[in-house]
């Protein structure tokens, strides 16, 4: 069972010293997660702060960043922060990134990899 899956933000978080982190890693979230979430003072105070706080529990690596904290995820930009939403509901709702599809001419099974919106595309 996959429990981390890769990603790529759009733009990327910008550090103080004006590095951009693009590229991370995000694990599934668990039930400790949850409860932690709730016990969190900053969340009680401002429930609207509680997806920063999930997404600094789950990022376990973004870019050459040492750790992820909720005041450094403040800086992401808005279309960075939906992409991590997306990205945070579909690997815990359905726990992969991709979906099976069944080929209409040869009806072979493969698994496609799901594009989220606004998501680039590297090129080599």
């Amino acid at each position: 069972m996959t429990t981390e899956f890769e990603f790529i933000l759009p733009k990327g978080l910008v550090d103080t010293e004006g590095k951009i982190h693009r590229q991370g890693v995000m694990r599934l979230a668990t039930a400790k997660d949850e409860i932690s979430l709730q016990q969190n003072r900053y969340v009680r105070e401002n429930p609207g702060y509680g997806f920063l706080v999930m997404l600094s529990q789950v990022i376990t690596n973004l870019g050459e960043l040492s750790s992820v904290t909720p005041d450094l995820l403040e800086n992401l930009f808005t279309l960075d922060l939906a992409y991590l939403r997306e990205f945070y509901n579909r690997i815990n709702q359905q726990g992969n990134a991709s979906i099976s599809v069944k080929c209409p001419r040869c009806s072979s099974d493969f698994n496609v990899e799901l594009e989220l919106a606004g998501e680039l595309q590297a090129t080599p």
